[in-house]
């Protein structure tokens, strides 16, 4: 079989006519599967978890904050000796957004 340049465009002429028929077809299809994948994609992507070294090593990034053990003494002790202040933190622990 000897095909040359000019009866390949002669034979893809006819087939490229009918296929203008389904173009819109061909394009919602298109557009549909391109985005199925793209919600299949993020789907993996959301449920992925990092792993074990990953999380180490953004837990060494992280800075805690230290509290001073003799001003959470202090604290404590003024709490128990005035009234309203044990009301006051008494409020606070039980509605802490309430001002």
């Amino acid at each position: 079989m000897n095909l040359e340049v000019k009866d390949i465009t002669a034979k893809i002429v006819p087939a490229l006519s009918k296929l203008k028929r389904y173009l819109g077809f061909i394009f919602i299809i298109g557009v549909l599967g391109l985005y199925s994948y793209l919600v299949f994609h993020i789907n993996t992507l959301a449920q992925q978890e990092p792993d074990e070294s990953a999380i180490t090593e953004r837990l060494k990034t992280v800075q805690r904050p230290k509290i001073d053990q003799d001003a959470l003494d202090k604290i404590e002790q003024l709490e128990g000796q005035n009234i309203q202040v044990q009301t006051l933190f008494k409020q606070a622990r039980d509605n802490p957004f309430a001002e």
